[in-house]
């Protein structure tokens, strides 16, 4: 069976963290059976070495036959060399095996984050999930260990015991006897390490959460003159992890002493045990030799069952943790009712807004959060009473909604890959067909909507041109083709919104809701965006939430919120006229606009 990163990966057990265990050796069960037979063999022959020592000592050595003692020593080079070999081919398979259950772990996870997508947020912190890819996915696939080294060392525990056995029955009834002593000792540890692995790692997931809270609203936080209070609270979770993380490694420490300070002790009892039964006459010197060297043979067996035990109890914290994860569902689609066939007027209710179709809307509000809310509400992101052509958006399937409105995210997450296949068009294909990367709410292209194959390259173009990105484009080294950091860190906030919004209309929604499109460009493109867009999506229903007015002034309807709710609609020259209030938030929006430009322009 060989490793594929792009193969199915399969349905895992969700019943529990040693079920999951388990389906990863299961679905990989021939290369887990080899891992198990090449380590055992490997094991065993290492306690032969003795063996055949003692035989060396008793039939070459002693009575001083040459001939016996070079055919016993040829034999240990053999097996010597035999075995380096197997340890060899132990380690590749093995290795073979944790990338495997590393690769199907990430792909099981990242497929059901992908089918949760825009209800993932609401379910489960960011900290969880990279904590999750970060951390326990390596955890996982490192205690499938125990299939190949850990069912050797059972293996070769049983086999030594055995050849113990024919030396000195009371000898192989301390051997036999005393690992299980020390699963007894390490027992209570093992158990203690999983609950504090699992405090450990919950805590660890929350101040991921707040590392990444922290850095992306730093600016906002510092501006209000609360980066002090989040620092603070940053500092008291962090001294909890690492006052956590102390009790983790004290556990730890205290396997990892043992089971390098019982086997040693241990040796140490039988070869006192095996000199007093030589000293007696009761055993040869051959066997005194073969005795301590079947101990230390043993020593190996003992440490991998320990570090067996060790990584198992992490690996079934981190797979409890993964089958939580795995046990999200997205919330269930309960539509009833088909959408309307022809584009019909959107209404929320909540807010009184109401979206005539094939117009550009613009809702302005001093509250940013009342106009976000509207949008996430038609779009249907969150639960509400809005109506499409009079049908609650509730009762309709999610995907017919999703095909036809896309909210666009203002803060959506950009892929790395090259420029084209950020904004929407693989790279796999030259004519630019394919699946696209769109943000994680796009919607799926409606039959006789989308172009595709060799039409989609000036469909990406006119989406670049309404954006006003083509100077992006002509900036970067290889223009489309150009690769560009996750997140697209590598370019500007203004040249940032400009991508997302081209890749927005280049979806082409019948709906497309979007907030604060221009927030980060400087006047004169920000007024070239607003003409192009208007342009791009004539005669199809346009939601924009902002409160610049280069953007009110192409507006066919505004709406004016007051604390959530329309106050007035009207073209953006009528309500200048008529409204005080919308005027003075417009001015202020003009005013802070003509700052910025004074300043370091965005782009």
């Amino acid at each position: 069976m060989r490793i594929d990163a792009y193969e199915d990966p399969g349905a895992p057990d969700r019943r529990g963290g040693w079920r999951y265990l388990a389906w990863l050796v299961r679905r990989q069960w021939p290369r887990c059976l080899a891992g198990a037979v090449l380590a055992s063999v490997w094991m065993v022959l290492l306690a032969a070495t003795p063996y055949l020592m003692a035989r060396a000592v008793d039939h070459g050595l002693e009575p001083g036959d040459l001939g016996a003692l070079a055919g016993w020593t040829g034999a240990m080079v053999a097996v010597g060399g035999v075995n380096a070999w197997l340890g060899m081919m132990r380690h590749r398979t093995m290795t073979k095996v944790r990338m495997d259950a590393n690769f199907r772990t990430v792909k099981v996870v990242v497929g059901h984050a992908t089918r949760l997508g825009a209800a993932l947020r609401g379910q489960v912190g960011t900290g969880e999930v990279v904590t999750i890819g970060v951390g326990d996915v390596q955890t996982i696939s490192t205690s499938l260990t125990a299939v190949g080294p850990g069912v050797g060392a059972v293996v070769a525990y049983a086999a030594v015991g055995g050849l113990m056995l024919s030396v000195s029955p009371r000898l192989a009834l301390v051997v036999l006897l005393g690992v299980p002593a020390l699963g007894v000792l390490l027992g209570p540890l093992m158990g203690r390490l999983q609950g504090r692995e699992a405090e450990y790692r919950e805590r660890q997931s929350v101040l991921t959460a707040r590392i990444g809270d922290l850095a992306g609203g730093l600016r906002v936080l510092n501006g209000l003159g609360g980066k002090g209070l989040v620092a603070d609270a940053f500092r008291r979770d962090s001294g909890r992890l690492r006052e956590q993380g102390y009790r983790v490694g004290a556990v730890t420490s205290w396997i990892q002493a043992l089971g390098v300070g019982l086997p040693v002790l241990f040796l140490a009892l039988v070869t006192w045990l095996g000199a007093r039964q030589a000293a007696q006459g009761h055993i040869s010197v051959g066997e005194l030799v073969s005795v301590y060297g079947y101990v230390v043979a043993l020593g190996w067996p003992v440490a991998f069952l320990i570090e067996m035990g060790h990584q198992l109890s992490r690996g079934v914290v981190a797979a409890r943790r993964v089958v939580a994860f795995l046990g999200l569902e997205p919330a269930p689609d309960e539509g009833i009712r088909d959408a309307p066939a022809e584009p019909s007027v959107l209404y929320d209710p909540a807010s009184g807004v109401r979206i005539t179709p094939g117009r550009l809307t613009a809702l302005v509000t001093a509250h940013p959060s009342d106009a976000t809310g509207i949008l996430d509400r038609l779009g249907r992101y969150t639960p509400s009473d809005a109506t499409w052509g009079d049908i609650p958006l509730t009762e309709i399937p999610l995907t017919q909604v999703r095909a036809r409105i896309l909210v666009a995210d203002p803060e959506a997450d950009l892929f790395a890959g090259t420029l084209s296949a950020v904004m929407g068009v693989p790279d796999t294909d030259p004519r630019g067909a394919g699946n696209r990367a769109t943000s994680h709410n796009a919607p799926t292209p409606a039959p006789g909507q989308q172009p595709t194959g060799a039409d989609e390259a000036p469909h990406l173009t006119a989406a670049i041109n309404a954006a006003a990105a083509e100077d992006i484009v002509r900036a970067l080294p290889d223009g489309l083709k150009t690769q560009v950091a996750a997140q697209a860190r590598d370019l500007s906030g203004g040249q940032r919104q400009r991508i997302r919004l081209a890749r927005a209309l280049l979806t082409d929604p019948e709906v497309l809701l979007a907030a604060e499109p221009t927030s980060a460009l400087d006047a004169h493109t920000e007024a070239t965006v607003a003409d192009r867009l208007r342009a791009a999506r004539q005669g199809r229903t346009t939601v924009l939430a902002a409160t610049s007015p280069l953007l009110l002034d192409r507006a066919d309807v505004v709406h004016h919120l007051v604390d959530g709710k329309v106050a007035a609609t009207g073209t953006h020259r009528e309500l200048l006229d008529s409204e005080p209030g919308y005027r003075a938030l417009v001015a202020r929006d003009a005013e802070d606009g003509e700052a910025a430009e004074e300043g370091e322009p965005a782009r």
